[in-house]
């Protein structure tokens, strides 16, 4: 086992992982090319990758620095907590990975498409993904809130002899 970590430079489960994933992607780029018009698969994903890489990124970057002063600020320390933070972007995240997953139902882009094949309309997404992001965010605050109070209760000290 260690000639072959010194050899390779890894585990074995980790060559196998690295060949499960070659396999798993050779299989998903017979299937795209197998469709007569395969280009707007490469069209997609390079157009997916430059909106993320120089829009969307970029963004998540101004947001998370216009955020962090007023943490800081209503902070009971100068610097605050760097990890509260995290407080608005996991629920935000979540929020964000399920507009994406349910975005064509959300903005009602399924059409009479949507009706014909599941017999329901798309009128109560929006709704529900506003309530659920909302949830979201409210149970952060709620876990943010218990931390807070945990930390500033302080022992009573305790008086000696």
């Amino acid at each position: 086992m260690k000639t072959w970590v010194r050899t390779y430079g890894a585990n074995p489960l980790h060559l196998l992982g690295l060949l499960a994933t070659f396999l798993v992607f050779g299989y998903a780029a017979l299937q795209i090319f197998q469709d007569p018009v395969w280009y707007r698969y490469l069209f997609w994903f390079a157009g997916a990758a430059l909106v993320h890489d120089l829009v969307l990124a970029p963004l998540y970057g101004l947001l998370d620095r216009s955020v962090r002063p007023l943490l800081h600020r209503s902070s009971r320390t100068a610097t605050g907590n760097p990890g509260d933070i995290n407080y608005l972007r996991v629920p935000a995240f979540l929020s964000g990975l399920l507009l994406l997953t349910f975005f064509s139902s959300i903005s009602r882009g399924g059409g009479r498409a949507f009706e014909a094949a599941s017999g329901m309309t798309e009128d109560v997404f929006l709704g529900r993904w506003l309530l659920i992001s909302g949830v979201f965010f409210l149970l952060s605050a709620v876990a943010y809130a218990v931390r807070g109070r945990r930390s500033t209760a302080e022992p009573t000290p305790v008086n000696g002899p």
